[in-house]
């Protein structure tokens, strides 16, 4: 039998909880390991517990809402199904590369739906890293897995690395390569120490970095903003360099 996946609820709301708890009951694949009642609560649950593979997490919560948990969330990071009362914050949770949306009143079919598409990514993932997709090719160059095949790319000209959803993107000045890979699985694989984490979503080549202002790196003609949490450790290691 399959491993089952991890899973976390967040919810507010005693109904929509329940029901939530219901449906990962229902589901064979799923294994429930908390539920609880507010944002707040969950990151504490999060941060002191071992990683989880799925979190189920409501968007309007008092104290600490869900994008708000979103954008705190230590790594590994989860996979993430919003589940909402409104569809307005659609755009915020695709950038926040959520794996899925549901919008209240949630039905089982919909939320199996969801399910689904978190064993898909999972296991195209799971591919994805036994392949590597990843190889030397002398210098500062690798071959690159992009659409199933091994490109050679000079990571000397590579500005930054951008997490897209399950993928990510490569950019150089003049190109952009999309990778299947995560970003935090690119920071495991990558050997040049010349590449550091910014932000969630960015990673940068700090022999690129034309200047910094506030919290924005310029790289050529690209702006990357740097996270809170990153700030410190980048600059840490800007001033090793």
């Amino acid at each position: 039998m399959p491993t089952k996946l991890s899973c976390v609820i967040i919810d507010d709301n005693e109904i929509n909880r329940l029901t939530l708890e219901h449906f990962v009951e229902m589901t064979e694949t799923l294994e429930l390991v908390a539920s609880l009642a507010d944002g707040v609560q969950g990151i504490n649950y999060l941060r002191q517990n071992p990683p989880v593979d799925l979190l189920l997490l409501d968007i309007e919560m008092p104290h600490l809402n869900g994008l708000e948990l979103v954008r705190i969330l230590p790594e590994p990071l989860p996979d993430i199904v919003l589940v909402t009362s409104h569809s307005d914050f659609a755009v915020t949770a695709y950038e926040l590369n959520v794996t899925d949306y549901l919008v209240k009143p949630v039905d089982y079919a919909r939320f199996n739906q969801a399910i689904s598409r978190v064993s898909t990514r999972r296991a195209a993932l799971q591919a994805e890293n036994a392949t590597n997709g990843w190889a030397s090719a002398g210098d500062n160059r690798l071959f690159v897995k992009v659409n199933n095949k091994l490109v050679r790319i000079d990571f000397d000209e590579v500005l930054y690395i951008e997490a897209l959803s399950t993928y990510s993107i490569l950019v150089t000045p003049t190109q952009k390569h999309i990778v299947y890979s995560t970003l935090k699985a690119i920071e495991d694989k990558i050997p040049f120490a010349h590449f550091t984490r910014v932000h969630r979503s960015y990673m940068v080549n700090t022999q690129r970095i034309d200047s910094i202002q506030d919290n924005t790196l310029q790289l050529g003609a690209h702006e990357v903003p740097i996270g809170k949490s990153y700030q410190e450790n980048f600059l840490r290691k800007l001033r090793s360099f």
